[in-house]
C-alpha cells in the first residue's frame, strides 16, 4: 500500500474533528465531542501496545493525570490494539483513572493527520516513507533503560524483554498494517481547538520515539485551563 502524501498533523489553532472510538477502561464510546464545550483534553494518538515506547509514553501520560485533573484539564489516551488485547493488558498493567480508547483502525491517527511510514528499500520521503536503512540509523536514547543509544529494533527487543511482552496475534496484526505510524499529543482547549502538540512527525525523524518536556506541557495546560 503507497504512503499517503497528504497528512500533515493539526497545527495550534486547528478544530480538531471529532472521533468516536470503543472504550477500553469502561464499557460504551468515547467521543472528543464529549469534551467538546466541557473541558480542555489531552489526547495521545498512540501505536499500539506492542510499541515498547508507546507503552512508556502511555504510563508517562497517565502520571500526569492527578495534575490534569487538578486543573480542570481531561486526558484521553489512543492506542492501535483491538479492544479485547487492550482491556486484557491493562486489567494486569492497571493505571488509575487512566481513560483509553482502542483505534485499530488509526482512525483518530488520520483524522488528526499523523502519516502512517511507509518502510522502503531505498526511498525516504520523510514523513510518508523511510528506507531501512535510513530507519535503522536512528538512535534511541533511554538513560536507565537502555545500555546506551541504539537502533529502534535493537532498543525494542530489549524493553519488550524487561517487559516481559510477548507478542499476541492481536499485535501482530497490528504491526503488519501500522508499525510505521507515527504519534503524537494534541491539547484542546474548551471548544476543540488545538493549542499546544507534539509529534514524531518534524524535522526528519529527530523527535521518533521521544516524549513532550512535562514543564512545556504542562505550561501550556495551564495556559488553556485559565
Amino acid at each position: 500500500m503507497s504512503a499517503r502524501i497528504d497528512l500533515m498533523p493539526l497545527q495550534p489553532g486547528d478544530r480538531a474533528p471529532n472521533v468516536v472510538l470503543d472504550a477500553i477502561t469502561q464499557e460504551g464510546k468515547i467521543a472528543l465531542d464529549d469534551f467538546r464545550g466541557q473541558k480542555p483534553v489531552l489526547i495521545g494518538l498512540f501505536r499500539g501496545l506492542h510499541c515498547a515506547f508507546c507503552r512508556r509514553h502511555i504510563a508517562a501520560q497517565a502520571r500526569l493525570d492527578p495534575e490534569l485533573r487538578e486543573k480542570g484539564v481531561g486526558s484521553l489516551t489512543v492506542v492501535n490494539t483491538p479492544i479485547e488485547r487492550a482491556r486484557l493488558y491493562f486489567r494486569y498493567h492497571p493505571m488509575p483513572n487512566l481513560l483509553a480508547a482502542s483505534d485499530p483502525e488509526r482512525a483518530s491517527h488520520r483524522a488528526f493527520g499523523l502519516p502512517n511510514l511507509e518502510f522502503t528499500e531505498t526511498e525516504t520521503v520523510w514523513p510518508y516513507k523511510v528506507s531501512m536503512a535510513a530507519a535503522m540509523e536512528m538512535r534511541v536514547e533511554m538513560p536507565g533503560e537502555l545500555p546506551g543509544p541504539m537502533n529502534p529494533m535493537a532498543a525494542g527487543e530489549i524493553l519488550d524483554k524487561k517487559d516481559h511482552y510477548e507478542l499476541t496475534e492481536a499485535d501482530e496484526r497490528m504491526i503488519a498494517t501500522g508499525h510505521g505510524q507515527l504519534v503524537g499529543q494534541f491539547l484542546l482547549d474548551r471548544q476543540g481547538i488545538v493549542r499546544w502538540s507534539f509529534t514524531e512527525v518534524p524535522e526528519g525523524g529527530r523527535y521518533m520515539f521521544g516524549a513532550p518536556n512535562p514543564q512545556e506541557l504542562m505550561s501550556a495546560v495551564s495556559q488553556v485551563a485559565q
